[in-house]
């Protein structure tokens, strides 16, 4: 059985999103999380019906990606492939890279200039607005065949949506009735949304992409989760970017939906001896052949040399000292997650600086020293629940902040706020 719905999950098996009703949340609250909010495929279709499709702001681009009208890059919202474009007029267009005809996805190429764009299986044009502006063969040949001549191409363009944009950053969503991005991030994170996005206009450094083994939602609790940070990670730990003891903060929204992991950088010689026996992956005595990699040149409003934020649904942005980027999340079903990164920096960075936010960009990526060690540990999460039969696990840490902020570093109180908010959404 299939159903049209006005927004949202348009053509999905109606059973599917409904089958999710089945689920029960287990008693005690947010402390225990199901395995099945993580693995099931009716869980995985409601949440692109009700949060990807439904009342979110979905990062698509940076400004900086396509400065000049006509320049285009392909994006997601959610699983769903869309087109974020220059137009004539200078605004910015996100449209369905879907042509209206045969559903075929029109625009191949990952980004480039055009000014119109043509489906290359029956040559369906559209402008720059996603307007379908030509249909070969519209009258027939010799009178015959052709499309019925009461056709209204205007009646056909390509779905679009509606698009907001916040200092060089693109968010687009299914819902034209969406708060204002400020409103929706709140002030708690807009703050430190602002400081990395200061007004200096953006140049792109590079891109990357990889697959990651797990859920979608494992990344938004990793960067909720700095209990993990302090011990997961041998180089964060061993040179002080996110250390106990450091002046740190795990901030949240008022919605939970949100958060910032802050930490001020130490130099990891003040770490007591009680901390340094709780913490294996800390290394005393370990030094870098390169000094440089870790030094921190201050250019940001902000108290803190590391933030790292999570924008619901499918926004990272990652502030590591001078190394700057955005990461966004494509859910691919229950189990799996292509992560595309940008980085950036600023128009009128010198040479020197350009090298050094590349140099720290070794942090992060698919390979960095920090991110390689996070995409592990979600695939062993995802095969646990996968293969194991305890059926859910525990998120219980500093029980005297239920939910949201902590400025403690061992606490999963965002985690838990994150889910009492997804829960609403989800009506679970």
């Amino acid at each position: 059985m299939f159903e049209t719905r006005p927004a949202g999950c348009i053509g999905k098996p109606a059973t599917a999103v409904a089958d999710a009703d089945h689920y029960t949340w287990p008693e005690g609250g947010l402390n225990r999380i199901p395995d099945w909010v993580y693995t099931s495929d009716a869980i995985y279709e409601r949440e692109v019906d009700r949060i990807f499709h439904g009342r979110s702001w979905n990062y698509v681009a940076l400004e900086a990606e396509i400065p000049e009208p006509g320049q285009f890059v392909r994006s997601f919202v959610g699983p769903t492939p869309v087109v974020v474009v220059r137009g004539e007029d200078g605004a910015v267009n996100v449209f369905e890279n879907r042509c209206a005809h045969r559903a075929a996805e029109f625009c191949r190429e990952q980004r480039g200039k055009v000014t119109e764009f043509v489906c290359p299986y029956h040559q369906w044009t559209y402008d720059l607005e996603g307007n379908l502006s030509g249909v070969p063969f519209r009258r027939g040949v010799g009178g015959k065949g052709g499309m019925a001549k009461d056709f209204d191409p205007t009646q056909h363009g390509i779905r679009k949506l509606n698009v907001t944009t916040r200092r060089g950053v693109v968010f687009a969503s299914y819902h034209d009735d969406m708060e204002t991005i400020e409103e929706y991030m709140g002030p708690d994170i807009l703050r430190d949304f602002d400081a990395t996005f200061d007004g200096r206009k953006l140049t792109i450094l590079g891109y990357y992409r990889n697959t990651v083994p797990g859920n979608w939602k494992l990344y938004h609790e990793n960067l909720k989760d700095p209990y993990h940070a302090t011990l997961l990670h041998t180089f964060l730990v061993t040179f002080g970017l996110l250390v106990a003891g450091n002046k740190s903060a795990m901030i949240a929204d008022a919605t939970g939906r949100h958060g910032t992991m802050a930490s001020a950088k130490s130099d990891g010689k003040s770490i007591d001896s009680a901390a340094k026996s709780e913490m294996r992956a800390y290394r005393d005595g370990m030094e870098l052949n390169e000094p440089k990699f870790m030094d921190f040149i201050p250019e940001f409003d902000s108290p803190w040399s590391v933030t790292m934020q999570t924008i619901w649904p499918n926004l990272i942005v990652q502030r590591e000292m001078n190394t700057l980027g955005v990461r966004q999340i494509v859910p691919k079903g229950p189990n799996e997650f292509v992560m595309n990164w940008t980085m950036f920096g600023y128009e009128g960075d010198d040479e020197e600086m350009t090298r050094h936010r590349l140099r720290q960009g070794n942090l992060m990526g698919p390979a960095g020293f920090l991110g390689l060690e996070d995409n592990e540990a979600m695939k062993f999460v995802q095969d646990g629940m996968l293969r194991g039969t305890d059926g859910t696990h525990l998120v219980a840490l500093d029980p005297e902040t239920p939910t949201g902020t902590s400025d403690t570093l061992i606490s999963e109180s965002a985690i838990r706020g994150m889910y009492e908010y997804w829960r609403k959404e989800m009506g679970l």
